[in-house]
């Protein structure tokens, strides 16, 4: 009698299996007034701020009859349930309070609901579903910088997170989707200077401001950064008005579902537009993507060649994301099969 075998992961598999170990916003720090549902890979969770200001994150059922937390109320550490008032501790999940019980020490005592990681940075909350695999985002070049950042409204898009940092990632698009955003520009790209380490892409090119919203400004030295999975970002140095950033964070709702939660930050001795004129400004560029981009085929990088691809010099900053997505899949394989613990980006 032969014994079954596992078929090997597919590099779609990998991907998602490495997506679940990496760290992905999943609320705005300014909508924490109140408990804020949120779905990252199919999990369902709920986002609150607890008694002492810290942020928390949680799974959204409640283990009693299955109400939604998100609509319950904060009781100092814990989450109260909206259906029956069982409290679970933010930090750690336990069930801190049943209010039908007149004897406190007879709670269930297997009642609990998954705790995640919760750190607040860039303006959201981020959590990681697994041990994760790389510490959370925090680019060298904003060190020394005192950056002030305004999160934008975040936006639902039909695709995976690698197409969606691709789009943000892209320069050939320019003169075909942003005519608006950013006024007549070249169709042919210039050589790119792209360098790749690890995770982290990186490539520096100037803007010429031109006719568009941009132009306000001048021009300036634009450095891209990619962190695979899901981090993408702009500093815009400029020589008079200093530097001002604008961030991508997509959070995959699921494989092919992401929630793009996204803001723009000043120096704090910026001298150009304001915050919500550059967060104004930059919104107009996602909404012209948005249309092409959610009807991509397919909606996610095609990781295992299951459709063909055709790729030019212009590409080359993707290509090089791709590799480190994949190096980012090597490495959770890698911590999965007990080789080594979370690394630095």
């Amino acid at each position: 009698m032969s014994t079954p075998t596992t078929a090997p992961l597919t590099r779609r598999d990998q991907a998602e299996r490495a997506m679940r170990h990496s760290w992905f916003p999943v609320a705005r720090s300014v909508d924490l007034a109140t408990p804020q549902p949120a779905v990252l890979l199919g999990e369902q969770l709920v986002v609150f701020r607890d008694g002492s200001g810290a942020a928390r994150v949680t799974a959204r059922r409640c283990p009693h009859r299955g109400a939604d937390l998100s609509l319950g109320i904060v009781h100092g550490g814990s989450i109260g349930c909206p259906y029956h008032g069982w409290r679970f501790d933010g930090a750690d999940g336990g069930c801190t309070h049943v209010p039908s019980l007149a004897d406190q020490s007879r709670i269930p005592p297997k009642a609990a609901i998954r705790a995640y990681p919760a750190v607040e940075r860039f303006g959201h909350v981020w959590t990681v579903l697994e041990e994760p695999v790389t510490e959370l985002y925090d680019p060298a070049e904003w060190h020394g910088h005192d950056l002030v950042w305004l999160a934008a409204d975040p936006l639902d898009s039909p695709t995976g997170v690698a197409a969606a940092i691709e789009n943000f990632r892209d320069v050939a698009h320019f003169p075909f989707v942003h005519q608006v955003s950013m006024g007549p520009t070249p169709e042919v790209v210039e050589p790119l200077e792209v360098s790749r380490d690890g995770i982290d892409v990186r490539m520096e090119r100037m803007l010429d401001a031109g006719s568009g919203d941009w132009a306000a400004q001048g021009d300036c030295l634009m450095a891209y950064h990619c962190i695979a999975p899901g981090f993408a970002s702009i500093s815009y140095r400029y020589a008079n008005a200093g530097l001002r950033v604008v961030a991508g964070f997509p959070s995959p709702v699921s494989y092919e579902q992401v929630k793009i939660f996204w803001g723009v930050a000043n120096d704090r001795d910026f001298r150009g537009d304001s915050l919500e004129e550059c967060l104004r400004v930059e919104e107009m560029v996602y909404l012209e993507d948005m249309p092409v981009v959610a009807n991509l085929q397919p909606r996610e990088v095609p990781w295992d060649a299951e459709v063909p691809e055709f790729s030019v010099p212009a590409d080359l900053f993707t290509l090089n994301y791709r590799r480190a997505f994949g190096e980012l899949m090597n490495r959770t394989e890698r911590l999965l099969s007990g080789e080594g613990g979370p690394a630095r980006t």
